[in-house]
């Protein structure tokens, strides 16, 4: 088998279909398959697979395992050369499986692999990232952006001024889309399960990277991302934006150790404070209901992350017990 291709599935009925319709109408000379590992979806997506594609294999997990575990069940499964981890909201172009298949075996010294990822209206999304590090955290806290055209020293998280067009080695990919070597990615374990939200792809990413293992773009295979469709929402839950807060310090603390989890904080405490900043002044120039909300919720994280020991969250999960009240004051506005 060459291609096992993962896609995790959680109630989406509406967007799963047409992903699965172009894997099959677009992919000609590859032997493939697809798994659907399903995190226990309520909305019928499991009966319409079986009943529309009988080809594709579906695990049933029975309740939602999230993004890291809900894939590594399906990455013990797979059974390919390679693995692509694959979101349900993509439309898969034409000839792209087999161009991005013939891409890795052109080169056998890179790891894992990634495509230009595009939004519905044809825009790159921008899903191929450098590393994250203490110092990005910094630059992106203090505005430092215009920086990074003179300097990659001051990358926000991001290649600022590069739009995706060209072939290079990435730091990380968005999980929407990562091919990598079967072998490779069951003997690191497949996703570390502890980052439950958000951090999953750009750890598993890293550890390709410290195997001894590079990570390419290719801009010349291309795939359509619609974007988010599970939580789709004008701002995100203040119960997920806290778990993506949670994941951001997992991550630090596992690579840079409670020094680094604690500048972390700092970093966050004063982008949070300059975005509020900011956005109370657009709100006397110009009040609008959208930033009032997006202010509401950066007013929460700020109290979060004010009050939270980074180091004792990573040790023993303990974190402020600000979920409830803050999510009441994000409901009243």
């Amino acid at each position: 088998m060459k291609l096992s291709v993962i896609i995790l599935c959680w109630n989406d009925l509406k967007v799963i279909a047409d992903c699965l319709a172009s894997i099959y109408a677009g992919t000609r000379s590859l032997e493939f398959e697809v798994i659907v590992s399903d995190n226990g979806s309520t909305d019928g997506s499991i009966e319409f697979i079986r009943a529309n594609f009988p080809q594709v294999r579906v695990i049933e997990n029975g309740r939602n395992l999230r993004f890291a575990k809900g894939n590594n069940v399906a990455i013990r499964a797979s059974q390919g050369e390679y693995v692509l981890i694959l979101n349900p909201d993509t439309i898969i172009h034409k000839g792209a499986f087999d161009r991005v298949i013939a891409f890795a075996d052109r080169h056998p010294d890179a790891g894992a692999f990634g495509c230009r990822v595009l939004y519905a209206d044809g825009t790159y999304q921008g899903c191929a990232r450098p590393l994250y590090t203490v110092r990005s955290e910094w630059c992106l806290a203090l505005g430092l952006r215009p920086l990074a055209y003179l300097s990659d020293w001051f990358h926000p998280g991001e290649y600022v001024g590069w739009n995706g067009n060209t072939k290079r080695s990435v730091g990380w990919l968005a999980g929407c889309f990562i091919l990598v070597r079967g072998e490779l990615l069951k003997r690191l374990g497949g996703f570390d399960e502890q980052f439950f939200y958000f951090y999953e792809d750009t750890d598993l990413c890293r550890r390709i990277w410290e195997s001894g293992n590079s990570i390419l773009y290719t801009p010349d295979v291309s795939i359509t991302h619609l974007g988010g469709h599970s939580t789709n929402k004008r701002f995100p839950p203040i119960g997920f934006a806290i778990d993506g807060q949670v994941t951001r310090y997992l991550y630090f603390y596992k690579y840079y150790g409670a020094r680094g989890a604690r500048s972390c904080r700092r970093a966050i405490l004063v982008s949070l404070l300059l975005r509020r900043f900011v956005g109370w002044l657009a709100q006397i120039v110009r009040p609008s209901e959208t930033n009032a909300e997006r202010q509401q919720l950066l007013r929460a994280l700020f109290d979060w992350n004010y009050h939270v020991d980074p180091v004792r969250l990573t040790q023993t999960g303990e974190e402020p017990e600000l979920r409830v009240s803050l999510a009441n004051r994000v409901l009243e506005r």
